[in-house]
């Protein structure tokens, strides 16, 4: 397995390791995703796009300023640039994992609320992209609980 590996870290092209950063900077995401965020919710600026739909644009947008507002969470939780939260990264991943598996189970009643009751205040999507949203958070804290637990690897306690 370590052959496997030192051959990927050989691809890697020099000058891209971003977990030597010294200063990362989560405050411009977030201040993109805020104003994409802002005009989603409140302006409502769009234009019809190659699908010829303002709404869809907006959503697009909005689903953006989302994404802009992960990474600054990211950067501003793991103090990296980055994407995927790894367990090493954790500082408690036993609590944090149940924490992440909570929160997903939360959004997945949420996207039930935004399909049923609150569906005549919302767009229609929103429910379906909710419960995308809660499925993944939930499988990521699963995840980690079985990485921590049933198949945590034994060699490395040794």
């Amino acid at each position: 397995m370590t052959f496997l590996l030192s051959r990927f870290e050989g691809q890697i092209p020099i000058g891209s390791v971003v977990a030597n950063e010294t200063e990362v900077s989560g405050s411009i995401p977030a201040i993109i995703g805020s104003l994409l965020i802002l005009n989603t919710m409140i302006l409502g600026f769009s234009f019809p796009g190659p699908w010829d739909s303002e709404s869809f644009t907006l959503g697009i947008i909005g689903m953006t300023g989302l994404g802009f507002w992960y990474v600054a969470w990211y950067r501003f939780t793991f103090n990296r640039k980055g994407l995927i939260p790894w367990l090493d990264n954790w500082q408690d991943p036993e609590k944090s994992s149940k924490q992440v598996l909570a929160v997903g189970v939360f959004t997945i009643i949420l996207s039930w609320a935004a399909g049923n009751p609150l569906l005549e205040y919302l767009p229609e999507p929103t429910g379906l992209v909710l419960l995308l949203i809660g499925l993944l958070i939930s499988l990521s804290g699963v995840y980690s609980m079985l990485a921590l637990g049933p198949l945590a690897d034994k060699s490395s306690e040794e």
